[in-house]
């Protein structure tokens, strides 16, 4: 059984891999979506977008985890198998700990260039990138690939299912819904079952997964013990703790989640982490100090409460102080 925390393009970045996983209960994590064109992208393209990859003070983490001492995949996001191939290879040369397909993202300025969710009404296609991909790195380095249900309908769930099997990947994410869908409730956790028992390679499901009761209910209708966490961690951070340990202690009640002073503690934690990245100014902090705080809101009532205020700052440290005024009422 493994808990991952997804990659979500302009979410789950290295400061959120960070804090999440030192606050504990994921087994690895997988980087926002590195786009592969036609080109073989230079080391500085993977260190901006991977920074666990180096490893300035060899005392602080291991490369290619968090200092939590957490996996960290890279997800990789095209359709040219030469170029993802390539790249895929140069990161593990650069101590990738594995290799992540993206065939999910349903954004459309990626989906016009025959990436992410696009590839789903291709199986024979998905095949052939995983196998290059897989070919192209060393066997004992996870190849992993997260797909949808489907791209308009869950016609070729199976098929592509079965092409990134074939194509050699150790596992599969399957985000419980199609492009179509995109975000929108239900997540179609019983359409992972049969899926399940068809594939020999384990599979891990995605979409919908809020609470701890949230997990218990997907796995009783997935089949499926694995998960990959995404809003919903970004809601409760300490989601994936709260799952284990109830895994760990099924007689007795779930753990409550963290109050607010300690949620307030991991924000201005995130405030740390940035500012100390001399790459990042002002018009990036403030927008992403909101960002968590308005995931945040429908689990925390004083979340809610600041919103208001705080959508209109623009200065970090304003925001922080807004903050932690309210971790101390």
């Amino acid at each position: 059984m493994q808990i991952i925390l997804a990659p979500m393009d302009g979410l789950t970045d290295v400061y959120a891999r960070e804090i999440l996983t030192d606050i504990g209960g994921y087994d690895y994590c997988v980087t926002e979506f590195l786009r592969v064109t036609d080109t073989l992208f230079p080391r500085r393209v993977f260190y901006r977008r991977f920074p666990e990859l180096r490893s300035a003070d060899n005392s602080q983490h291991t490369i290619s985890h968090t200092k939590a001492g957490t996996p960290v995949y890279l997800q990789l996001l095209g359709s040219d198998t030469n170029a993802m191939a390539e790249n895929a290879a140069k990161a593990v040369q650069l101590g990738a700990a594995g290799i992540d397909l993206n065939f999910g993202c349903p954004a459309k300025t990626v989906n016009r260039r025959e990436g992410g969710a696009s590839l789903l009404q291709y199986p024979d296609r998905i095949y052939q990138l995983v196998r290059s991909v897989r070919q192209a790195v060393p066997k004992e380095i996870p190849v992993t690939a997260k797909m949808r249900l489907g791209y308009e309908d869950q016609l070729l769930a199976h098929d592509n299912a079965l092409a990134i099997q074939d194509g050699g990947a150790s596992w599969v994410t399957i985000h419980a819904r199609t492009k179509k869908d995109g975000y929108r409730p239900p997540a179609y956790w019983d359409a992972l079952a049969p899926i399940k028992q068809l594939l020999s390679i384990s599979v891990i499901a995605n979409g919908e997964i809020w609470t701890v009761d949230d997990y218990f209910t997907c796995r009783e209708r997935s089949h499926c013990d694995s998960v990959m966490l995404g809003r919903g961690a970004m809601g409760t951070f300490d989601l994936a703790l709260q799952i284990k340990n109830k895994l760990a202690e099924p007689s007795l009640p779930a753990l409550p989640t963290l109050n607010w002073q300690a949620v307030c503690h991991h924000l201005d934690k995130l405030y740390q982490l940035m500012i100390l990245n001399p790459a990042l100014d002002n018009k990036y902090i403030a927008p992403r100090i909101k960002l968590w705080v308005k995931w945040l809101m429908p689990n925390y009532h004083q979340a809610e409460t600041i919103f208001s205020t705080l959508k209109r700052i623009k200065d970090p440290q304003l925001a922080l102080q807004l903050i932690r005024r309210s971790a101390d009422q």
